[in-house]
């Protein structure tokens, strides 16, 4: 298994030993954008690979709209940005010094 995979991601069944077709890409951003989402961040190694231009299609074709991590991923990549629609917190979003962030 690749180091930049994360076996932590899948609780659930075994890691993959590689990541190949679209579907698995599709996946384990999704696994990883849910994780970051909730603070566990990825490794550098982790990042590094999903910057990668072979992951462009996988972060366009999964469409988390509600994951903040997700968007980030987006741009990264240089993808049109999409309608964000997670929860919007008034104490976050009327903040005035959102602004200098």
């Amino acid at each position: 298994m690749p180091s930049w995979i994360d076996g932590a991601l899948y609780p659930d069944t075994e890691p993959p030993e590689e990541i190949r077709t679209l579907a698995d890409r599709i996946d384990f951003l999704a696994r990883l954008c849910a994780a970051w989402d909730f603070g566990l961040l990825p490794d550098a190694e982790t990042v590094a690979e999903i910057r990668r231009p072979t992951w462009r299609e996988a972060v366009d074709d999964c469409r988390l709209l509600t994951s903040p991590a997700y968007h980030l991923l987006r741009s990264w990549h240089g993808l049109p940005a999409l309608p964000y629609l997670g929860q919007q917190l008034a104490y976050i979003r009327d903040d005035p010094n959102l602004a200098y962030v």
